[in-house]
């Protein structure tokens, strides 16, 4: 009897590899500049070319997902993923690095449109909220896992056996796609219907109109917010508190391992509510708005160890609160059979975000001012708040004039 796994179970997978490996690089950054004789706008410019790249081809992947089928491209996906980091495992210089972080940028531009996709056409719709929860809570655990295990496998022997540790990591889940699914299997949509937000037109005329509808580019905006607000914490609190407030190396890594695990859980506890509410931006406006206020007192104020790995850890789940109202937007506003490319081209928001952090947030650690990288995440989370609930009201608006065109239909 052959053995088959569902759709959920290997969507899920993929998607822990894939912030494993996102988070594979700035996980190591504290033995890094030894290894390769750098600096850290140096490290910061290959997470840059990472995310450019992703940035560049996400939105061309999500067309090559609805073309061809989510199952080849994600699997196409976690293959070059996985031997990207097994090329910096065998080749450890700084050229080598950036070559491989370029082929791992396009790798990690399939997940975001096979993922959602696959979701979208393979879950039904009364578990899609439990389901999208689930799916972003595997990519939180695989981000909280890469500080604890690779620089473990990094300190206990070196960092290219833990660059060869992210890429058996993937090979591993790679094997897993490759076992008979159920429900991850090609889809070929022959039209694309407009969505609740889009043109509600069904001539080719109105599908282009309706992928860059002011909802999509306003989720856009707020991919590229999320992506500063937690990148400046998830890649560079630990040299940050390390330089700024003289933390050593076990605590440092203890807050940011906090931040990541408690921001899976607060995922768990987002889906929970975004089943209970129709009011996704004030849940997430205030998530966000306390969140800032946590991460302003981690940088004017001098905590211990303890204290500072309790405080980031509440400041990770409230940020963590919000993905599924995120996720459930972005469905909200894609054409039926067009979810890939609808992903496809709001998730490029946080390669546009991690495109640009990466370099400042570098400069600031370089140029001595570490508690500038908290300072710049209260900022943008700050912006974040202020756009969610303009969105909000914007929503709110045309909820009451009952606009068919652009009131939102809860999933």
């Amino acid at each position: 009897m052959s053995i088959r796994i569902g759709l959920l179970p290997q969507v899920a997978t993929a998607h822990w590899v894939s912030h494993l490996h996102i988070m594979a690089l700035a996980a190591l950054f504290p033995v890094l500049p030894q290894l390769f004789a750098v600096g850290y706008v140096e490290l910061g410019l290959a997470l840059s070319i990472f995310n450019i790249v992703t940035a560049l081809v996400q939105a061309p992947m999500g067309y090559a997902v609805d073309h061809y089928g989510g199952r080849r491209v994600l699997i196409a996906g976690v293959a070059l993923g996985s031997f990207s980091f097994l090329l910096i495992a065998l080749f450890p210089t700084y050229t080598w690095l950036l070559i491989a972080m370029a082929l791992a940028g396009v790798a990690n531009a399939v997940y975001h449109p096979a993922d959602y996709a696959l979701l979208a056409q393979g879950i039904a719709p009364a578990h899609m909220g439990k389901a999208f929860s689930v799916h972003t809570f595997a990519g939180f655990l695989g981000a909280a896992i890469a500080p604890v295990f690779l620089l473990g496998v990094a300190t206990a022997s070196e960092p290219r056996l833990a660059f060869a540790a992210a890429a058996l990591a993937g090979f591993a889940a790679l094997a897993l796609l490759l076992v008979p699914g159920s429900g991850i299997t090609r889809v070929r949509p022959l039209h694309a219907e407009p969505s609740a937000l889009g043109n509600s037109s069904g001539t080719d005329g109105a599908r282009p109109r309706s992928l860059l509808s002011p909802m999509i580019l306003t989720l856009t905006v707020l991919f590229v917010l999320l992506n500063l607000s937690t990148s400046a914490i998830e890649k560079f609190s630990v040299a940050s508190l390390m330089q700024g407030q003289g933390a050593t190396l076990p605590w440092a890594n203890s807050a940011l391992t906090a931040f990541l695990f408690a921001s899976a859980f607060g995922v768990l506890c987002g889906g929970a509510l975004a089943d209970r509410t129709k009011r996704h931006g004030v849940v997430a406006a205030s998530a966000f708005g306390l969140a800032a206020l946590l991460t302003a007192l981690v940088a004017t104020a001098s905590l211990s160890g303890l204290a500072l790995t309790i405080t980031l850890g509440i400041t990770g789940f409230l940020t963590g609160v919000i993905a599924p109202s995120r996720d459930m937007l972005v469905r909200a506003a894609s054409p039926k059979g067009a979810e890939g490319k609808t992903f496809g081209i709001v998730s490029t928001g946080f390669n546009i975000g991690g495109a640009v952090g990466p370099i400042g947030f570098g400069w600031l650690l370089d140029h001595g001012h570490p508690n500038g990288i908290f300072w710049a995440s209260v900022a943008f989370m700050s912006l974040t708040v202020v756009l969610t609930l303009m969105q909000e009201w914007y929503l709110s608006r045309f909820r009451t004039r009952k606009d068919p065109v652009l009131c939102v239909k809860p999933s």
